[in-house]
């Protein structure tokens, strides 16, 4: 397998009423393609912050961050949110839907964003829609939908542009844990079709969906191991 993602030397520092708070210090891990890794921690570790670096959604303050041996340090805002919308897909806690849209319309944003054009837009994101069950939902508002249907909505708008990699973040957080094993569940089936899944979860129970675990505590990467509980 080749690296999909590499990290090297990663540190970011925030300014705080004229103290310097360091939230990762001198991170370096790779994410091959086709891996399903979790990035495990409590609360304050610094998961949150590696994954909105890894997602380009934050620059570091020393260190590189490659995808696809593309290093996204040093380019500009338009540059970055362009790198996001053709190799990442995200899905959040809080599911991030436009609420006084359909889910068929949220599906389609990414694509929207790419100028694709509109026919071609809705046939992929139908296409998504029924991939994660909801082929019967595409008109349905988010405040229509469970929770658990609207993280697959999240699931499905994060796929459609076939990204390089998908980041989760918290996936369960807000659900039943009916509705976190189905979503665990997909994003399993996602990780045996060979997408290459990061979720960044505090949680052990959703931490052990994936092959690997990268455990991170006060900025620091203590252990990065193969899970314990292998799931077939």
């Amino acid at each position: 397998m080749t690296d999909l993602l590499r990290v090297t030397h990663v540190t970011k520092e925030y300014s705080m009423g004229g103290e310097t708070f360091r939230a990762l210090d001198n991170v370096s891990l790779s994410i091959q393609k086709g891996e399903f890794a979790a990035i495990m921690g409590p609360s304050g570790s610094g998961k949150s912050t590696l994954m909105h670096i890894i997602g380009c959604l934050d620059h570091p303050t020393k260190g590189d961050v490659f995808i696809e041996n593309r290093n996204t340090v040093g380019t500009t805002d338009t540059e970055l949110a362009s790198i996001r919308n053709k190799h990442i897909g995200f899905v959040f806690q809080q599911f991030n839907l436009l609420r006084r849209t359909s889910a068929l319309s949220n599906v389609e944003l990414p694509l929207v964003y790419a100028n694709i054009p509109m026919q071609k837009r809705k046939t992929l994101a139908r296409a998504m829609l029924e991939k994660v069950g909801l082929g019967e939902k595409t008109g349905n508002h988010p405040s229509q939908l469970s929770g658990g249907q609207q993280q697959r909505v999240a699931i499905a708008r994060a796929l459609v542009n076939e990204p390089s990699i998908i980041l989760a973040d918290e996936p369960t957080g807000n659900l039943d844990s009916k509705s976190g094993k189905d979503i665990m569940d997909i994003l399993h089936s996602l990780y045996k079709e060979g997408k290459t899944i990061v979720i960044v979860t505090h949680d052990e129970e959703v931490a052990h969906n994936a092959k690997r675990i990268i455990k991170i505590i006060d900025g620091t990467i203590v252990s990065d191991s193969a899970s314990k509980k292998i799931r077939l």
